[in-house]
């Protein structure tokens, strides 16, 4: 599960600042929740996982040309969907809970916020997946789920991310207040989006308009 968390952690340093380098709806929700991300966006941000998370599967499979469900999560042999259910919560809990803590106010801690995600996919995937497979994210187990054919259980993989990302916006609420200020915005939406958007509030057009 090393791999995974350095992949989420290049991608964050390289489309963060653009998108708010969104790989997952349990996330994009959340944000939203928190009211740092417009709810009319959810929808489109999901769409694209769902299609980027297909396309993924389906090039993987014709370059090794294996099942798409070996790159899949399932719940393992001797566990129940409820016990996947549970361990997928609290997995993503704990990383949204990651997510927000690193972009909220005083504790935003920019780019290095890129490294704590990365380092609890990975720790998290060491003790989590050999139950549900450490998943947390609906469009990770959606793509090779579709190329492979097999849904078995997928609706652990809905609601358990879902409704751990829930529970953390709740934590945070109690912990932190309502919303991550700019700086949550910055990260839930990119900070080139929120750069115009208050530019556009304010009545400039950016840096030029004072040249």
């Amino acid at each position: 599960m090393v791999a995974p968390g350095l992949m989420v952690l290049g991608i964050i340093m390289f489309m963060g600042k653009v998108s708010g380098a969104h790989l997952n709806p349990a996330v994009s929700i959340a944000f939203a929740l928190r009211r740092d991300f417009p709810y009319a966006r959810v929808p489109g941000y999901t769409i694209v996982q769902l299609v980027g998370t297909s396309l993924a599967a389906l090039v993987l499979h014709a370059v090794i040309d294996v099942s798409a469900v070996h790159g899949s999560n399932y719940v393992a042999s001797g566990y129940s969907a409820g016990s996947g259910f549970w361990m997928e919560l609290l997995l993503t809990f704990g990383l949204v809970s990651v997510i927000l803590g690193t972009a909220s106010g005083a504790q935003n801690i920019g780019i290095i916020a890129a490294l704590a995600v990365g380092a609890y996919i990975a720790l998290a995937g060491l003790w989590g997946s050999p139950i549900s497979g450490a998943s947390m994210n609906p469009a990770r187990t959606f793509g090779p789920d579709l190329i492979g054919g097999k849904f078995t259980d997928y609706w652990v993989y809905i609601a358990g991310p879902i409704a751990g990302a829930a529970v953390a916006v709740a934590v945070a609420f109690v912990l932190r207040g309502p919303g991550g200020g700019m700086s949550g915005s910055a990260a839930a939406q990119g900070a080139l989006y929120t750069e115009a958007t208050r530019h556009e509030h304010d009545g400039t057009t950016g840096p030029s308009s004072r040249d």
